[in-house]
C-alpha cells in the first residue's frame, strides 16, 4: 500500500523511540523491533493502492505548513482479535492538522484510499506496537506506565514523505531546507524498505 506520512522531528522520534524500546525490553512486540532503515514514527495521511509520482510537484508547496505543532494522545487500540491488536498513540486532532490533511487529498485527487484515511474518517495516529494479544496489551500498558511516560506528550510535525512499497522507496517530499535551495533540480532522497506490519 502506498502512502503519504509525516515524520516527527528529532526530539518528538526519540520520544516515541523511547517507547519502542521499553515495549522490546519487556519482551513484547514494538514497532522498533523492525530492522528497516527507514522505519520511523510517522503519520499516515494517505494510504492507497497507488500514488502517482507526479503528483509529487503539487504536495511540495503544502508542506510549507510545516513545521505543526501537535499533541499525542493517551494509548488507544486498533483491530480485533484473533488477528491481533496494534497499540497507538492518536495524535490530537487540530484544525491545522485537519486543513493539510484535507489540502493533500484535494491536490491527489482520485480514490481508493483506505477507509482510516480518507477525510471525515481519518484516524492520525503514531503506531507502538502490532499484533498484540490482550495479555500482551495489559503488559504493555503496564510497562509504558512503569516507565513513568507522561499519557500525552506535546511533538512537532516535521516532513512530509511518500512511501513507495513497489520500489522500496522513501521519497522526502518536504519541506524544503535553506540547504537545499528553492527545489531546482533536487532529487528525492531515498532510502531502504521497511517493513509493514499492522495497521499503518
Amino acid at each position: 500500500m502506498h502512502s503519504l506520512e509525516l515524520l516527527l522531528d528529532p526530539t518528538s522520534d526519540e520520544a516515541v523511540r523511547g517507547e519502542w524500546r521499553v515495549l522490546s525490553a519487556a519482551g513484547l512486540p514494538s514497532q522498533g523491533d523492525h530492522a528497516g532503515t527507514s522505519n520511523a514514527p510517522h503519520v499516515t495521511l494517505v494510504a492507497r493502492p497507488g500514488l502517482d509520482p507526479a503528483a509529487d510537484a503539487r504536495l511540495l508547496p503544502l508542506t510549507a505548513a510545516l513545521p505543526l505543532p501537535a499533541e499525542l494522545g493517551g494509548l488507544l487500540l486498533f483491530g480485533a482479535p484473533p488477528r491481533g491488536l496494534v497499540l497507538v498513540r492518536p495524535m490530537v486532532v487540530t484544525g491545522e492538522l485537519l486543513d493539510l490533511h484535507a489540502r493533500v487529498h484535494e491536490s491527489l485527487g482520485g480514490a481508493g484510499d483506505v477507509p482510516h484515511t480518507v477525510p471525515g474518517r481519518w484516524t492520525p495516529h503514531v503506531t507502538l506496537a502490532s499484533r498484540l494479544t490482550p495479555d500482551q496489551v495489559a503488559r504493555a500498558v503496564d510497562a509504558l506506565a512503569d516507565a513513568d511516560i507522561p499519557s500525552t506528550r506535546p511533538v512537532v510535525l516535521s516532513q512530509l514523505r511518500r512511501w513507495d512499497p513497489s520500489t522500496g522507496a522513501i521519497i522526502a517530499l518536504g519541506p524544503v531546507t535553506a540547504d537545499e535551495g528553492d527545489g531546482a533540480g533536487r532529487r528525492p532522497r531515498r532510502s531502504g524498505e521497511r517493513t509493514r506490519d499492522g495497521l499503518e
